[in-house]
């Protein structure tokens, strides 16, 4: 089956995006695209971002995760240290995160380290999860093989009556990780394709913003 996409495009003219917009801090630019992006009805998820990672077969792989914090040291997501994200981070931790606020025709890509937050951390935010989610992260052998969607049912089951009084700590193999920023782009819909893309970049010591050709 083959399918003609071509007449699919809309034409971005909803902003701009200028070099000064950026300053010496990228993450202030982050953080006020991030609030519009949240006060805009449109948006859904404003916090969904695509983590990309290289796998341990040697593919690049993408997923949605959900960014729960985000500072100048860095953006933290959380998940299983022994998914198949978990398994790629601990041989490559250079990923690249993307996010996509379609509604406001805006994009920004992260490239950066990942590397695993204080326990500390990831015990708070785990006790800040609703039950069933805590219990979820027992549950799943995150990225292994299952037979069948009754075997995720039926230990969710025995666990909710296990733990029906009982508080629950965090898998040892659960937690947060850190992505922190190398480069930072801001990618502005434009008309005829000639979007703005601001690009910082992470020397060790400042960050320093240049223009990119669309």
């Amino acid at each position: 089956m083959k399918e003609n996409l071509g007449h699919l495009r809309k034409s971005y003219q909803k902003s701009s995006l200028e070099l000064s917009d950026v300053g010496t801090s990228p993450l202030e630019l982050f953080q006020k695209w991030f609030e519009m992006a949240k006060m805009d009805p449109a948006v859904e998820e404003v916090n969904a971002m695509s983590l990309a990672t290289l796998g341990t077969d040697g593919f690049p792989k993408s997923r949605i995760v959900l960014l729960k914090s985000f500072s100048a040291e860095g953006f933290v997501f959380f998940t299983n240290y022994d998914s198949e994200k978990g398994l790629a981070i601990a041989q490559h931790p250079q990923v690249g995160l993307t996010f996509f606020w379609p509604s406001l025709e805006r994009q920004v890509i992260i490239k950066g380290r990942a590397s695993k937050i204080a326990t500390e951390e990831s015990d708070t935010y785990f006790q800040s999860r609703p039950k069933g989610s805590q219990l979820g992260a027992l549950v799943s052998k995150q990225s292994q093989e299952i037979p069948n969607r009754a075997v995720l049912d039926e230990a969710l089951k025995r666990l909710e009556k296990q733990y029906e009084a009982l508080p629950i700590s965090r898998p040892q193999n659960w937690g947060g990780y850190m992505i922190a920023p190398r480069s930072i782009e801001f990618w502005q819909g434009r008309p005829n394709r000639l979007h703005d893309r601001i690009l910082a970049r992470w020397d060790g010591e400042q960050w320093n913003s240049v223009r990119l050709s669309p």
